[in-house]
């Protein structure tokens, strides 16, 4: 062996970390099933993470984004795995398997009929472990190892399950290769936004369409690991579960508790309170639909988002959209706050159960302490975030907020222009039905700074000259009309707009405004990707692969593409190494914002 390939392989032994065992194992005993593991002996590596690895200490800080040979045995060697579930022990697996059990943890989920989580959990994936590096404890899980018992389709079926037979719905245990890019693309596009959310290290190509995808952040926990036991009414279970979640946000350092305090719970609720609510403003003010509800399950315990399946980002406010999940619709936009609202109100709930050990209804808590503080920092996050995607600087939206008045005829009537849909009626869509937007108002936040100052003064744009630059595809004739209504609601946003630039801007008025476009510019770029853009996409990088294009090319234009959906100051702190866009990588990229362009104003 060279001296070099012997200092690859000992800069991997990080990954033999990763070996099944984690503490929620021994702090929760009931919260999970175990399952003995084999490596399966196809797959290859579709997609890694560097970036990720680097900061979670798997890969040396120096590490190039290169697949050494040596890096994609070690991928494979603890990643490349399946469980040997009920099915497999009744025919007597007896092939190798590895020394420790991993988890698939129970939690509530809605599709299930038992509504107490007693059925419900991971049901076709399980937890690889976990890695400390600098202060920071990650979990790891995996997703399409197989079906478990936790899984709607075995429940279903009231019997065990061979991983991948298909008779029953969320049965065969497996994940589709195109979900899991998908994955990993809007998932590190979201974090390098700012937003919170399990991010994709690994993605193993296993053929025919399938695969595994390994997720990793410093907290997989979501408040459905712990709902199930509110509803179980078991009030030790419960306790020691949210010990284990204060104790990880703690050592992370999210959290400022004292583990021995009497108070904890309560102290846990507020921060669960605050987090939910700049976490439901963020994704209205964004444009994404994550699917919240009362289960706690589509969502991280400490407001983040995990399992993108139903997650879509809309390049306008379409916010009638509803995702059509067979037996039910989902909620929309709208209804999102209200759900996170509800998530804190069950944990008020959970947290005076715990408390006083009597369940009292949830109707109890609809205006208490904790559900009060979401309402105020929701009204004020979703504020200041519509106030940067303006283009104010901290600074300025400190100054603009003493002025509410101010900033309420801003946001208001900029707020009745977003929501205005088209006059025809609902429609279907592929996967639900919708009734669109039609104005496109982060095209007027990026261009309206430099076309209220000119020449040194203020001015204003005509109302005609705004319709013209908010018009979408999706407006009818009738919707373009220029009179009554339409006008005046042009007319007082232009007015208050005007008014919060010039407070904004002070004395050093014309370099203000340059800044304020650059920012907004920045905030509310052209070609943002969507949940059909997002499809196409991967789409055309799965294409890409069946044309022959190297790992080394695909991952560059994945890279090149997510850091072009990232503001300006994350793109330019991420390790990248420059790239020709006549190169194989550089055209990749090229075709995928030509996709995200095409697409920007959907869903």
């Amino acid at each position: 062996m060279s001296k070099r390939l012997a200092t690859l392989k000992e800069a991997y032994d990080s990954f033999d970390l990763i070996d099944g065992r984690h503490p929620w194992q021994q702090q929760m005993p009931e919260g999970f099933v175990g399952y003995p593991v084999r490596n399966l002996k196809v797959g290859k590596v579709a997609y890694f993470n560097f970036a990720l690895a680097r900061e979670m200490g798997l890969l040396p800080a120096s590490h190039a984004d290169e697949m050494t040979p040596a890096l994609a045995e070690k991928i494979l060697e603890t990643c490349n795995i399946q469980i040997i579930n009920e099915w497999d022990q009744a025919n007597v697996y007896k092939g190798p398997q590895k020394p420790h059990s991993y988890m698939a943890t129970r939690y509530l989920q809605l599709q299930h009929a038992n509504k107490q989580g007693k059925t419900s959990g991971d049901g076709r994936g399980v937890w690889n472990g976990t890695y400390r590096f600098k202060g920071t404890t990650w979990d790891i899980s995996s997703r399409g190892t197989g079906v478990t018992c936790l899984s709607p389709g075995s429940v279903e079926a009231g019997q065990p399950l061979r991983t991948g037979a298909a008779e029953f719905g969320y049965g065969c245990g497996l994940a589709d290769t195109t979900e899991l890019i998908g994955s990993a693309i809007m998932s590190e596009i979201f974090h390098l936004n700012g937003l919170g959310t399990e991010r994709v290290l690994t993605v193993i190509d296993l053929g025919k369409g399938c695969g595994i995808g390994v997720r990793a952040a410093p907290n997989l926990i979501r408040p459905a690991h712990l709902f199930l036991y509110l509803k179980q009414g078991r009030q030790d279970s419960l306790k020691r579960g949210c010990d284990y979640l204060i104790q990880r946000q703690v050592e992370n350092g999210e959290w400022k508790i004292d583990l021995r305090s009497p108070d904890r719970y309560t102290k846990m609720l507020r921060e669960i309170s605050l987090s939910f609510a700049r976490f439901a403003a963020y994704l209205e003010r964004n444009y994404i639909f994550a699917w919240l509800d009362w289960d706690g399950d589509n969502v991280l315990a400490n407001a983040g988002i995990i399992d993108y399946g139903s997650i879509r980002q809309f390049g306008l406010r379409h916010d009638q959209y509803r995702y059509d999940d067979v037996q039910r619709f989902s909620t929309n936009l709208n209804e999102q706050r209200g759900k996170a609202r509800q998530t804190v109100q069950v944990f008020a709930q959970l947290v005076a159960f715990l408390e006083t050990g009597k369940r009292r209804a949830i109707e109890d808590f609809e205006n208490c302490t904790a559900v009060r503080d979401f309402d105020r920092e929701f009204d004020c996050e979703i504020r200041r975030v519509f106030l940067k995607q303006c283009g104010f600087d901290d600074a300025q939206i400190e100054a603009l907020s003493a002025r509410r008045s101010e900033v309420e005829k801003l946001y208001s009537s900029f707020l009745v222009l977003e929501k205005t849909k088209t006059q025809a009626p609902m429609k279907k869509v592929p996967d639900g039905v919708n009734r669109p937007a039609v104005f496109n108002m982060r095209a007027v936040l990026r261009e309206l700074p430099s076309l209220v100052r000119n020449e040194g003064d203020w001015t204003s744009p005509s109302a005609q000259t705004l319709l013209d630059l908010m018009s979408t595809s999706y407006a009818k004739k009738v919707d373009k009309r220029l009179r009554g209504k339409l006008r005046e609601r042009i007319d007082a946003f232009l007015k208050a707009y005007v008014a919060a630039m010039k407070l904004a801007c002070g004395q050093r008025t014309d370099v203000s405004v340059r800044a304020i476009a650059s920012r907004a510019a920045d905030m509310n770029r052209a070609g943002r990707i969507t949940g059909n853009g997002a499809e196409f996409v991967v789409e055309a990088v799965m294409n890409a692969r069946r044309r022959g294009l190297t790992f080394a090319d695909i991952q560059k234009g994945i890279e090149l593409f997510v850091q072009s959906q990232s503001p300006t100051l994350t793109r330019s702190s991420r390790k990248s190494t420059p790239a020709d866009l006549s190169s194989a990588a550089g055209r990749l990229f090229q075709e995928l914002s030509a996709i995200t362009m095409d697409w920007e104003e959907d869903i």
